[in-house]
């Protein structure tokens, strides 16, 4: 991530996306169906995001668990997420999401549906590029009607960073 789109929080360059990417899934789907649009935009967004993964970590200055911890700082922005952590050391980083902006956002916007697509598949793909021994393991979002999202980052082999 350039320090430039750092200066613009995320949750609004996810209203942008929403905003640009709505009328083109709507065609889409229209075109090839609701099954084979969400397969394309699954493979484009972990794209993206395995490759902002790789860039976070640089921009982080390393790719360890407390690396990514303080990376927080960029999805928290603007109060964008509420976040309470419940453990953090050198192998495992747990913490619970109990306020998402992001899923507000995407139904204010009448986008709930691709909201998952376009925001929360993002994550594991992102973490892969970050550290591919970090694995990511999370049983419910808000976005989905979870009452929070529960994130478990674990390092895979505690030697790799």
């Amino acid at each position: 991530m350039s320090d430039d789109l750092n200066k613009i929080g995320v949750l609004i360059r996810r209203e942008i996306e929403a905003r640009i990417l709505a009328p083109f899934i709507k065609v889409l789907i229209a075109e090839v169906g609701e099954k084979k649009t969400h397969q394309i935009l699954r493979e484009i967004i972990r794209t993206l995001a395995k490759e902002s993964g790789a860039q976070l970590a640089k921009t982080m200055g390393g790719n360890r668990i407390a690396h990514f911890a303080e990376s927080l700082k960029f999805w928290t922005k603007d109060n964008a997420v509420e976040i309470e952590v419940k453990t953090q050391t050198d192998t495992t980083f747990v913490f619970n999401v109990i306020r998402c902006r992001y899923a507000e956002m995407y139904k204010e916007l009448g986008l709930q549906e691709y909201g998952r697509y376009l925001s929360c598949d993002r994550d594991f793909a992102l973490i892969e590029g970050f550290n591919p021994d970090i694995k990511l393991t999370r049983t419910q979002t808000i976005m989905e009607g979870g009452k929070v999202c529960d994130f478990h980052y674990t390092l895979k082999k505690p030697s790799s960073v």
